[in-house]
């Protein structure tokens, strides 16, 4: 665990305002000198504390590629590890091909005792997603976890996103792919 200090938040608050800022226009914007910022990030960094994502929309709102988007929650059997789903996953060598396509989204999870996949799945239809899933994923997943290692699969469709990442609201405070500058800093969280 790694606590923030006061520079630090400010820091980090700006960032996520504008990932892109430079350490000029960090220390501009909070009041840090530009070598504390510059230092200071590059620690954040290198623990992994920061990191930075490109979103590319290829939603119907944004390249229009994916028309729709389900959550799969596809639950495992008992005897199922956290470490060997991760080993698993680390050893899958289409884990670059379909997976990086289709999947907007996953995350391992706990659900009743057993492990479970939360798989945010995109297509161009929802006869599209369902065929992927059955063809495609649903395979991959037995081959590399079993032939009997899926014990439950439940769907959700999605409609749209609302916030993500804790401080970016799509459809309040975003505007040319930034938060808007009149967005209140109080109301970007950077950690206690």
């Amino acid at each position: 665990m790694r606590e923030l200090d006061e520079q630090e938040r400010l820091i980090v608050r700006q960032l996520i305002r504008d990932p892109r800022d430079s350490d000029n226009g960090v220390g501009e914007a909070t009041g840090v000198n530009i070598r504390t910022v510059s230092r200071k990030r590059q620690r954040l960094e290198q623990c992994g504390v920061l990191s930075y994502y490109t979103n590319v929309d290829l939603t119907s709102t944004g390249t229009g590629q994916f028309n729709t988007r389900h959550l799969y929650i596809i639950k495992f059997r008992i005897g199922i590890t956290y470490n060997q789903l991760l080993e698993d996953i680390r050893r899958e060598p289409f884990v670059r091909s379909v997976f990086t396509e289709v999947i907007f989204e996953s995350h391992i999870s706990e659900i009743d005792g057993k492990l479970a996949m939360l798989l945010f799945i995109d297509g161009t239809s929802e006869t599209d997603i369902v065929q992927t899933v059955q063809e495609r994923i649903i395979p991959s997943l037995l081959r590399n976890h079993g032939q009997d290692s899926i014990e439950e699969i439940s769907t959700v469709r999605i409609l749209a996103p609302v916030r993500v990442m804790r401080n970016y609201v799509l459809p309040v405070n975003i505007q040319d792919g930034y938060i808007r500058k009149d967005w209140p800093d109080d109301a970007i969280y950077a950690g206690r």
